[in-house]
């Protein structure tokens, strides 16, 4: 018996895009919450619903558990928690209704519950913690058990029935924060998964909390526009730790901006080329902010992969999305990092308002002359809270988040229809792979697979059929 069970929604195998794909992380966001709680003295244990079948296994984990508390806390470090697909919140929605029929107090952490209070309290939460949620949970359960006398609606960042507390400030010091509770998830089973799958094992940190940038389609509804980091030395004493007791061959640095403060990449790197912490990994930049010191900085570092929100190869469409940044900063950023050695992937962005055919060619452009070595394309997607969301919430219809992240259907009446933008995502992807392969092949790299040729003989139908439905203009389908 534990006094809280915590748990989150965010099923793989209910996303079947990222199931193929199999690279799975623990819910970081669920393990902070977890090692805060028990740094208070509670006896707590993890639901991670990653790799769980269903949440009937969550019900099973109540039962084995018997905690007095369930909280659903979602993994604010991973961007698929915060677009909250229809699937997962209805799988949140039945760990609620189960954790009431096991007589549970429900708490639920979220960016959907954020942005849905009543919501989530009308299908059985007893409680919803509104914004950063580690100091609010702590917070509401000592007053709960007994230990603070507290009144509930006096609790900043607490919403229940009847009543919604004060705002809370976001945590300044994040050092003080205890690093996540790792050994309450099962992370052999991570290991096994990435090494069958892929030869390595990945395993995420996360240095820092929030943007203070001001893209338009970006939901914000943790952090809004603050940006808080680190130090330096704080986040090498945990990579130092989880390299002693986990062995991973590679990282993921989940922060939305890696390294914004002046100097704190090269800091980073004097300290872990001091204690030879040196371990691969990928993390996200702003291509604004890259430059020759910071691409070697993160080479020393250990960097092998930077991702880049590229979005779009029109100047006239990153405009529209106060990106704050230039075609310009995406090519020059990806020529920095190549001649460093650190290989670039590039996200980008389709369906923003106004988007022409013309702009999507010099998407297609940009991306066949930098020649990234990875690609992610979706399309617009608006998210409460989003002036991109303000623009276009007169045209959203029944269905307006996701049933999962393959579901790219345009939630607004776009420039074009769903059909054409996932046909646009085929082309994109198998044009992306046949060069990929064509280069690996002159270096003597890699032979041709199976998959790839199919790509190749297949898209001159794509690209017909993506012409043809260029002509059928925007439409609501989805």
């Amino acid at each position: 018996m534990v006094d809280v069970l915590l748990g989150q929604a965010y099923y793989l195998r209910f996303d079947p895009k990222l199931w193929e794909a199999m690279q799975p992380y623990p819910p970081l966001g669920t393990l902070y919450a977890a090692g805060c709680l028990r740094r208070d003295g509670l006896e707590v244990a993890v639901f991670d619903a990653m790799l769980a079948e269903s949440p009937s296994a969550w019900r099973e984990a109540l039962s084995t558990h018997a905690p007095a508390y369930a909280v659903l806390y979602e993994d604010s470090f991973n961007y698929l928690s915060k677009m909250c697909l229809l699937r997962m919140r209805e799988a949140a929605f039945e760990m609620i209704e189960q954790a009431k029929r096991a007589g549970c107090t429900v708490i639920v952490s979220s960016s959907d519950a954020t942005d849905h209070v009543e919501e989530y309290l009308g299908r059985g939460a007893d409680f919803v913690l509104l914004g950063e949620g580690e100091q609010t949970l702590c917070d509401l359960l000592a007053a709960l058990t007994g230990a603070s006398r507290t009144p509930l609606e006096e609790i900043p960042g607490v919403a229940a029935e009847g009543f919604r507390g004060p705002s809370r400030d976001l945590l300044r010091d994040l050092d003080l924060i205890p690093f996540p509770a790792r050994d309450l998830v099962d992370l052999e089973q991570y290991r096994r998964i990435w090494t069958e799958r892929h030869g390595y094992f990945s395993l995420n940190l996360v240095t820092t909390r929030g943007c203070p940038y001001h893209c338009n389609w970006c939901a914000k509804p943790i952090y809004g526009q603050r940006y808080h980091s680190r130090s330096p030395d704080n986040v090498v004493e945990e990579l130092a730790q989880v390299r002693r007791d986990y062995l991973p061959g590679h990282i993921w640095f989940c922060d939305d901006i890696f390294g914004l403060k002046p100097g704190w990449i090269s800091r980073f790197a004097e300290l872990v080329e001091k204690r030879d912490l040196q371990i691969p990994f990928k993390c996200l930049l702003r291509t604004d902010l890259v430059t020759e010191a910071t691409a070697r900085d993160l080479a020393r570092a250990g960097c092998r992969t930077v991702w880049v929100g590229a979005e779009s190869g029109s100047q006239k469409i990153l405009d529209a999305m106060d990106k704050g940044a230039t075609v310009q900063d995406t090519r020059r950023a990806t020529r920095l990092l190549k001649k460093n050695g650190i290989e670039v992937g590039f996200f980008l962005q389709f369906g923003y308002p106004r988007e022409t055919w013309e702009d999507i060619q010099m998407t297609l452009r940009m991306v066949r002359q930098c020649r990234p070595d990875d690609i992610g394309a979706s399309v617009s997607y608006p998210l409460p809270g989003t002036r991109f969301h303000e623009r276009v919430k007169t045209q959203l219809g029944d269905q307006q988040n996701w049933i999962d992240s393959n579901d790219l259907a345009m939630l607004y009446r776009g420039p074009f229809c769903s059909e054409f933008y996932r046909r646009l995502h085929r082309v994109l992807h198998k044009e992306f792979r046949a060069s990929r392969a064509w280069r690996q092949l002159r270096r003597g790299k890699q032979a041709w697979r199976t998959r790839d040729l199919l790509g190749v003989l297949t898209l001159p139908l794509d690209r017909l059929k993506l012409r043809r439905l260029r002509r059928v203009g925007s439409h609501p389908s989805r």
